[in-house]
């Protein structure tokens, strides 16, 4: 089982290119240097359409950080690194809406042969 911390970007921007370039050049460097972090994913939305009754999310962006476990995950927070990584928001594009965070624990249920 891994851990994931999603950061979910419900925001409003005046350019999203430019936010997700600069979270992926800026930002990424400050994360990587979690202790115990794995892998950072972003996840940017694309066009797609649903025949079915969906409610969208509209999140510009959803950051994913991976830790091999719980306490590897807590040891990151705890952590001066995790600290710089806070301070260092204070350098984002401009931006107004909800950031929302998360941790789930990650448990493969189905798999292509």
């Amino acid at each position: 089982m891994s851990v994931s911390y999603f950061i979910r970007y419900d925001v409003n921007v005046r350019d999203v290119g430019e936010f997700v370039e600069f979270y992926r050049s800026k930002h990424v460097p400050v994360l990587a240097r979690w202790p115990g972090l794995r892998r950072v994913v972003l996840h940017t939305p694309i066009e797609w359409s649903d025949a079915w009754p969906v409610n969208r999310g509209r999140a510009v962006l959803m950051a994913q950080l991976e830790f091999d476990s719980a306490e590897a995950l807590h040891a990151a927070f705890a952590s001066p690194e995790r600290a710089a990584a806070r301070a260092a928001t204070a350098n984002f594009p401009p931006f107004e809406g909800v950031v929302t965070h998360q941790a789930l624990a990650s448990a493969e249920a189905w798999r292509r042969a």
